[in-house]
């Protein structure tokens, strides 16, 4: 295979749930421009407080609905003529000053969900419906468990790359400075499409010495929860959510939490730990290419499984 066979590629845009917003982000009423998917796009949430997702720009005459746009009750109105647009749909409901609707007039609209504290669209390359439900993560809402810490950035690369990143154990040696990395177990579920990744070692806690397990679950290439479990009533958890800027940007989302008896003893180290460690990689991921048919050798394992199981949630050859 000669070299040029290798060159890198940039990969198309994954099918499946990936969070726009924060929930915290958006107020009754409020409406924000969102670049997505390669695509701009309207977010605003109705007097209801339910939070819709619709294309940008008007039909009529090419306006940004964002820039300038209102909302009434579950519509957004165009700031140029005042065209309205349900958040639901995308059908024109209204234009003030006409009594007959164009039936071509309509926008774009995403199933849009709200969970976790994030807001999560449904994007599909073909246009087909959701497939599966965003999980929900009970610490999340617990009261047992800290209020979550937010963390969010911007990175230069194809989502991925960073998501590839947990299946490939040696990084974690030459980025993190880890001298020991404990083998991993993959399993699946619902079909193949929730990956599992688990991971033990002993720990040492405030609570003492325990063998604990790191559990990453994927669902798809956009969302993914770490937990630390093992800690007899302690826990933690990460809860992450990556989603395409275009095919070249990725705007990723984290939220942190520790159960409250661990908040004093090992919460913060746990979150700044974390951070810390995307900060690491942040170097990596914004001077890299993708490699298509990257050269693996044996310790690659569990990097060749990854790629395998990421290849479901394309609607486009890769």
């Amino acid at each position: 295979m000669s070299a040029r066979s290798r060159e890198h590629v940039t990969l198309p845009l994954p099918d499946g749930w990936f969070a726009v917003a924060f929930g915290r982000e958006l107020v009754e009423a409020e409406v924000k421009r969102v670049h997505c998917f390669g695509e701009e796009l309207v977010l605003f949430r109705g007097r209801s407080g339910k939070p819709y997702l619709l294309d940008g720009y008007c039909p009529h005459l090419g306006a940004h609905l964002a820039e300038g746009g209102r909302v009434l009750g579950e519509s957004v109105r165009c700031p140029f003529h005042g065209w309205q647009f349900d958040g639901e749909s995308g059908r024109c409901v209204a234009i003030p000053y006409c009594q007959r609707i164009p039936p071509e007039a309509r926008v774009g609209a995403f199933e849009v969900v709200e969970r976790n504290g994030m807001i999560f669209v449904w994007r599909h390359a073909e246009g087909k419906p959701p497939t599966w439900e965003v999980p929900e993560l009970p610490e999340l809402s617990h009261p047992d468990w800290t209020e979550p810490r937010s963390f969010e950035l911007e990175v230069p690369v194809h989502m991925q790359d960073m998501h590839e990143n947990n299946l490939d154990p040696v990084h974690f040696h030459f980025v993190h400075g880890m001298q020991e990395v404990p083998p991993s177990e993959i399993s699946y579920a619902e079909g193949g499409r929730i990956m599992r990744v688990e991971s033990g070692g002993e720990r040492v806690t405030p609570f003492g010495t325990f063998h604990t397990r790191l559990v990453r679950e994927s669902w798809g290439l956009g969302l993914a929860a770490v937990r630390v479990e093992g800690i007899p009533g302690a826990g933690l958890l990460m809860f992450s959510s990556t989603a395409p800027v275009d095919e070249s940007r990725t705007h990723s989302r984290w939220l942190f939490t520790v159960t409250r008896n661990l908040a004093d003893l090992a919460g913060e180290e746990f979150i700044h730990g974390l951070q810390a460690g995307v900060a690491q990689d942040l170097r990596i991921w914004s001077n890299k290419v993708h490699r298509a048919r990257p050269v693996l050798c044996e310790a690659d394992a569990t990097l060749a499984e990854f790629r395998r199981w990421a290849r479901q949630f394309y609607s486009e050859p890769v």
